[in-house]
């Protein structure tokens, strides 16, 4: 999960719950030794993350590497034995889009490979198309009426938009890390937003697109965009919009490595005149435009509460420069893992115990959104459904691939003492912090919204923010494979401890809260 992108922009505010006597806790610490035991003797992660990002692909939302995946998972939680697997629709998504060929060139003043890839939901050149490159700065590529009056510069040019300096003292940081001692004991509230800034960036999306609008009217053969993150051969790549079915066809465009970017600027610079050749051929429909999420369930054995369900979940939808394995076929992993685990052990979980692997997170969290207004909440009238008092709560996992630490309380004072005692047995796997800080940005957002315990692991970030995160460097073999193991034990250690808790777990005063962020 995260920079401020689109799906930053859904946020929520709530009301810290009032204090309440902690009780003692009757943790199974036998049934969490034989998850321990059987995740370490025979996992299946490897295997998972195998199918989730190589033999799937990238899974933009919506498109056919979505599909494969999402497909994939149904017919194997089906096979291991879990019940009502199935695609769930949600809602209209828009446009699905996949590439199909990709190339591009520098031609002019010498023939050279450069590094770059197409944005998703980009429009087509309809062929190679090789054309001269003009240079606009940041400030440029966003003021309307400077565009206005240069129209007729950018007919029939590729419009290079390019960032930097590189700052090369980045280089001697570290590119991997995990959480200190320190760090944990002072956690943050991270990446949250408020409603200012939520209309700032609604305003900033707005303008981009007039942007987008301008260029198509000027003739311009495509935009080539850089960032000063897109360096050492990382690329981030993802896009605003252009999914939605009212968005306009826009010009093509690629986002480009930064150094491969300030030397075509330099060039130009110096009186050397550049040309581009490129080519984009992606495959556009809106023949399904709908989204869904997969869900399946391990039903409940206990007559009086197997009525009532523990969720669990991630996001299956990814960006499309490489196949989205720490965002967030990571999180995916370990909760088909961690359900996999409770169903082959024969454990006979009391409630109902309901996976989702969600689409159109990287949207604005549609997915879970969408789910939550369907089955808990009434969005218009801010009052909840029946579904939702039958839910004790909801367990996410978004923050890359790094190991469990511990996790965000959002504020719920009544749940920081049940789980200290929770993660009393798994201290030894470097997971024990309980803090009451909230993080954003992920679809455990949209049960809490629903007045539903959602809650978000703490994890060790590795090389999330840095290499992985929307980049063309999120590939299966950015993944820890053994920190997703660890993860996956206590996913299901919790979420069984969940289930046979007598009681539903505590809940903070629900907030009526009626607003959502459409994307653009």
């Amino acid at each position: 999960m995260k920079h401020l992108t689109l799906k930053s922009l859904f946020a929520v505010c709530m009301l810290s719950s009032t204090s309440l006597f902690a009780q003692q806790e009757v943790v199974d610490t036998a049934v969490f030794s034989r998850i321990r035991n059987a995740e370490l003797k025979d996992s299946h992660i490897p295997h998972i993350a195998h199918y989730l990002t190589d033999v799937s692909g990238p899974r933009l939302t919506g498109s056919p590497g979505f599909k494969r995946a999402a497909e994939w998972a149904v017919e194997t939680m089906k096979k291991w034995g879990l019940v009502n697997a199935t695609l769930e629709p949600w809602g209209q998504f828009g446009k699905n889009w996949e590439i199909q060929d990709f190339s591009v060139m520098m031609k002019v003043p010498y023939a050279q490979p450069v590094m770059a890839y197409p944005d998703p939901w980009s429009s087509n050149t309809n062929g190679l198309q090789q054309a001269p490159v003009i240079l606009l700065t940041q400030a440029q590529s966003r003021d309307t009426t400077y565009i206005s009056q240069h129209l007729n510069d950018f007919k029939g040019k590729f419009i290079l938009v390019a960032g930097g300096p590189i700052n090369t003292a980045d280089n001697f940081k570290p590119s991997a890390k995990r959480l200190t001692d320190a760090e944990l004991a002072d956690m943050k509230d991270t990446y949250m937003v408020n409603h200012d800034l939520i209309v700032q960036f609604l305003a900033s999306f707005k303008m981009l697109n007039k942007v987008s609008i301008l260029f198509k009217q000027s003739g311009a053969i495509g935009i080539i965009n850089t960032g000063r993150a897109n360096i050492n051969g990382t690329v981030f790549v993802q896009a605003r919009s252009g999914y939605k079915l009212t968005n306009p066809e826009s010009v093509p465009s690629v986002s480009m490595a930064l150094e491969d970017a300030l030397k075509i600027k330099r060039l130009i610079e110096s009186g050397h005149p550049v040309e581009i050749a490129l080519n984009i051929n992606g495959k556009l429909s809106t023949e399904d435009n709908k989204g869904y999420n997969v869900v399946a369930e391990i039903p409940g054995t206990d007559r009086k509460l197997k009525s009532q369900l523990v969720m669990l979940g991630g996001h299956l939808d990814s960006w499309s420069a490489a196949t989205g394995a720490t965002d967030n076929a990571a999180g995916c992993i370990v909760m088909m893992e961690a359900v996999r685990l409770l169903d082959s052990l024969g454990l006979k979980p009391k409630r109902t115990i309901r996976i989702a692997l969600w689409s159109g997170e990287e949207q604005g969290v549609y997915g879970s959104y969408n789910y939550a207004k369907n089955h808990f909440m009434d969005a218009e009238k801010g009052t909840v459904k029946a579904e939702q008092a039958k839910v004790s709560a909801y367990f996410n996992l978004d923050n890359g691939t790094g190991k469990i630490r511990g996790i965000f309380a959002q504020n719920n004072t009544a749940m920081k003492p049940i789980f200290e005692q929770w993660f009393a047995p798994f201290h030894d796997l470097g997971a024990s912090t309980v803090t009451l800080k909230n993080t954003g940005s992920t679809d455990h957002l949209s049960f809490d919204w629903a007045g539903i315990p959602g809650f978000q692991f703490i994890q060790d970030p590795i090389d999330y923010e840095t290499r992985t995160h929307h980049s063309n460097m999120d590939s299966y073999d950015h993944l820890q494979i053994d920190d997703l193991k660890q993860a996956a034990i206590i996913v299901a250690s919790f979420v069984y401890q969940t289930s046979i808790r007598p009681d539903l777990l505590p809940r903070k005063p629900l907030v009526k809260e009626t607003f959502a962020f459409d994307g653009l």
